[in-house]
């Protein structure tokens, strides 16, 4: 499909922004929606998962959706939902390196997931080391994304499977 080269191809300038200039931006209004989420969704189980919650929420829908696409075959949408959540772990990786300047604005300017966490976990004087490492991660899953996303624009045409149909049905 056309369109799909266009997307595919205007990918690559974002995705080269993402991995050497990263800066928040629009998506990442939409992942902070998700990571107040997970917070809401996880406050039940206790402080430490309440606190990842929110960064669990904003990689899990990324995630779940590229999975969704995946098992419908659709490898191109696919391959832009993983891009999306290496975006989202770009912005995790921000978040967590800012945990002891806590610089960062907070919502509702309560207590700092990365601060929290980091502390408990005695790796706090780590949080730029372990942001950086994340972000390098991230930047990996952009990159393979955005190849997955290149190869399926402008691979041989596939068809989605056809629906399986009923046994003894004419």
């Amino acid at each position: 499909m056309p369109w799909r080269r266009l997307v595919a191809v205007a990918l690559a300038p974002y995705a080269v922004w993402l991995t050497f200039a990263y800066g928040y931006h629009f998506l990442d209004g939409v992942n902070l929606a998700f990571h107040e989420a997970g917070h809401l969704f996880l406050l039940p189980f206790g402080q430490t998962l309440h606190f990842l919650g929110g960064t669990l929420g904003q990689l899990a829908v990324p995630a779940a959706a590229a999975l969704h696409f995946r098992a419908r075959g659709d490898r191109f949408a696919a391959a832009v939902c993983w891009l999306w959540l290496g975006e989202s772990a770009m912005n995790v990786a921000v978040y967590m390196a800012d945990a002891r300047a806590q610089a960062l604005p907070l919502v509702g300017g309560h207590v700092h997931d990365w601060l929290w966490l980091l502390s408990k976990a005695g790796l706090l004087a780590h949080c730029e080391t372990l942001g950086s490492l994340l972000h390098l991660g991230a930047s990996g899953v952009v990159g393979v994304a955005w190849w997955s996303a290149m190869r399926s624009a402008f691979g041989p045409e596939t068809s989605p499977p056809e629906p399986a149909l009923l046994d003894g049905a004419s």
